[in-house]
């Protein structure tokens, strides 16, 4: 299927000095010189010890849909955002350049080279917006949803934002929930456009609609069985376990505790629970979680966790300061690719040169640095690059289905130092060291 049909068109996702810069490269003549463009990100989040790369397969799909319809080109004229030789350029553009990267899934560190974009500059430089609008706001779901899985540890974690979020935002954050290893979202278009489980059962409402607790939930196990989840704070806690045991036996799937001093609650839950005889039914906790709530937790007699508004807001950082930069050209047409890099002061330099990658294991197969280095890659360390191809020639070579970038995050996690799950202050778990070629 042509991108244009399978994806609407990402093509004006994008800021308009994109295309004024491209207006002005095609009348300067430098617009076709070959050129790499760069993600990275300089720092990581104050607090973080490690970042996720995530939103890659969201990338590929925008930069296959970057196509301008007739509609845009029109509106663009309209506007008068660019002149007719650049319109011209528009309506014929597609990617036809290189992009390789860090595997969605993998963990990255400060001066990271997630991303290389290579290409002419007029085909690579209008795909910035677009492509670091996705990798950030994803990357930053995928890092806080991380933690909170770490937290967790083997108890599974459900996302459920999508009423705390744009509605399209909240689908890729339950996608990058999902690869950061939450079991399960309750966003019915992220099960619908990803093959994410989904789950969900009642509200309070539901309870609220009924002339007593008891019929509400006589009537969600008639409908759902009883391997279903009651919600058992509406009104008094312990009344309402009682009368869920009641309704539907001991083989009650789980109870939901949505307020209070969850640690306390889900004692005297339990405990209630298990003299009732529903020594099976498990415990749901939710209320504005995070990871630290998660972790702490970690003693307490419970099953699984429900996160919204934490997970979907990067929990207190909703970006990753990732920037998309232009490190080699071409000297003349046809040239070699010299380095070029950002000298100015203030924090925002940038290192010239196409780059690789790789991450650097000590005796013990543990992470202990990220090696960036330019030129030739030593012998050594050939056998740990962490770039794959991503786009070759303008066809895409690295779609892959999201288990495997859930089943990658995963082991990319545990191959890190123990510390860098730990939810303390503290700088990354490992350094970046450069290498020059």
């Amino acid at each position: 299927m042509d991108a244009i049909t399978a994806h609407r068109s990402s093509a004006l996702l994008t800021d308009r000095y994109e295309l004024t810069m491209l207006q002005a490269a095609l009348r300067s003549g430098a617009a076709h010189r070959r050129s790499v463009f760069e993600v990275f990100t300089r720092r990581l989040p104050d607090g973080r010890r490690y970042g996720v790369v995530a939103g890659t397969g969201r990338v590929l799909d925008a930069i296959e849909a970057f196509r301008f319809t007739t509609p845009q080109l029109d509106w663009l004229a309209d506007q008068d955002v660019v002149d007719e030789d650049t319109l011209r350029f528009l309506a014929d553009y597609r990617f036809t350049g290189d992009v390789h990267g860090y595997p969605e899934g993998e963990v990255y560190f400060p001066g990271s080279p997630l991303l290389t974009v290579e290409g002419s500059f007029a085909e690579a430089v209008i795909l910035e917006t677009v492509i670091l609008s996705i990798l950030n706001h994803d990357s930053a779901i995928a890092a806080a949803a991380s933690r909170m899985t770490a937290a967790a540890g083997d108890r599974p974690v459900i996302e459920m934002g999508a009423r705390r979020a744009h509605e399209q935002a909240a689908v890729a954050a339950a996608r990058a929930a999902y690869l950061a290893g939450f079991s399960a979202t309750s966003d019915l278009e992220a099960g619908f456009t990803y093959g994410i489980p989904t789950t969900g059962t009642a509200a309070h409402a539901f309870t609220l609609l009924h002339d007593t607790e008891r019929d509400a939930f006589t009537a969600q196990i008639d409908s759902m069985g009883r391997s279903t989840t009651l919600l058992v704070d509406t009104y008094d806690l312990a009344e309402a376990v009682r009368t869920a045991v009641e309704v539907a036996g001991p083989g009650l799937g789980a109870v939901r505790i949505d307020s209070g001093d969850l640690t306390l609650l889900a004692h005297r839950v339990r405990r209630q629970l298990d003299e009732l005889g529903a020594t099976d039914t498990k415990i749901i906790v939710t209320s504005d979680l995070d990871e630290y709530a998660i972790a702490a937790l970690a003693a307490a007699p419970v099953d699984g966790y429900g996160v919204g508004t934490s997970l979907v807001t990067g929990s207190g950082h909703p970006t990753c300061a990732m920037v998309y930069k232009l490190v080699a050209r071409e000297s003349v047409p046809g040239g070699d690719l010299i380095p070029v890099a950002k000298r100015s002061a203030g924090g925002k330099t940038s290192v010239g040169g196409r780059k690789w990658a790789a991450r650097r294991p000590d005796r013990d197969g543990v992470a202990e640095a990220e090696v960036v280095g330019t030129g030739p890659v030593p012998a050594d360390l050939e056998p740990h690059l962490l770039h794959v191809p991503l786009i070759t020639g303008g066809e895409v070579v690295g779609r892959e289905p999201l288990d495997t970038a859930r089943t990658r995050h995963r082991a990319a996690r545990a191959a890190l130092p123990l510390s860098a799950t730990q939810l303390s202050r503290g700088e990354p778990v490992i350094g970046t060291e450069r290498h020059a070629g």
